[in-house]
């Protein structure tokens, strides 16, 4: 009979049941993540989490404590030296239930339970994220004086732009314009070259009249 007492016995007896928890204490601290019912997680984040505290402070009793339901110097050496610093500024909470749904064969309610300094993917969506502002009606709150500075480059940039726009539009002008003129006084001096030599030609017949009449004579 339970009376009263409040852990989980998990249908074992207390041998099998310290066995079973030290095994998948284990498991969590080589792997830093295996899937069990939701039952067994509970049971072994209350075993668990104790050990993780003991393993901040390095010392020989410390490791040995810890030894002592592990029964594992792996895994012993793995908790000191790599999970230990990690977990140094977490003041407890080092563990993660995330339910996945009912095991076909009985209907258990399964989950995977996880280190939470472990999961790579949850660390880069909080550093990924970026912070929000928020729009109020008073002016001259933070989020508008910290925007200001950002639309004044924007603007200064629009008139550099427009400027340089102008400016290589005046010189298009300019070119096209003297190439203009240029063609204009190309056509100017070609009529002159042909009256001047219609102009020679005449006298040029004269000077050949008068020498074939000197001849006649």
């Amino acid at each position: 009979m339970r009376h009263g007492k409040k852990f989980n016995h998990l249908g074992r007896k207390s041998a099998h049941r310290k066995a079973m928890l030290s095994n998948m204490a284990n498991s969590l601290i080589e792997h830093k993540r295996i899937t069990t019912t939701v039952a067994k997680a509970k049971a072994l984040r209350v075993f668990v989490e104790p050990i993780l505290t003991k393993s901040k402070t390095d010392s020989t009793h410390s490791r040995r404590v810890v030894f002592g339901y592990l029964q594992s110097k792996e895994v012993v050496t793995e908790l000191f030296r790599d999970i230990a610093p990690k977990i140094a500024d977490r003041p407890g909470g080092y563990t993660r239930i995330i339910r996945t749904g009912n095991r076909l064969g009985d209907n258990a309610e399964m989950c995977m339970i996880e280190l939470v300094d472990f999961n790579e993917l949850m660390l880069d969506g909080k550093s990924e994220k970026k912070a929000t502002t928020r729009r109020s009606r008073r002016g001259g709150s933070g989020a508008a004086k910290a925007a200001t500075p950002a639309s004044n480059v924007t603007e200064d940039k629009a008139e550099e732009v427009k400027a340089e726009t102008v400016e290589t539009t005046e010189e298009v002008v300019g070119e096209t314009a003297a190439a203009e003129t240029k063609a204009e006084e190309v056509v100017e001096e070609t009529p002159t070259a042909e009256a001047t030599s219609a102009d020679e030609s005449p006298e040029g017949d004269d000077k050949t009249d008068e020498s074939e009449d000197e001849k006649k004579d």
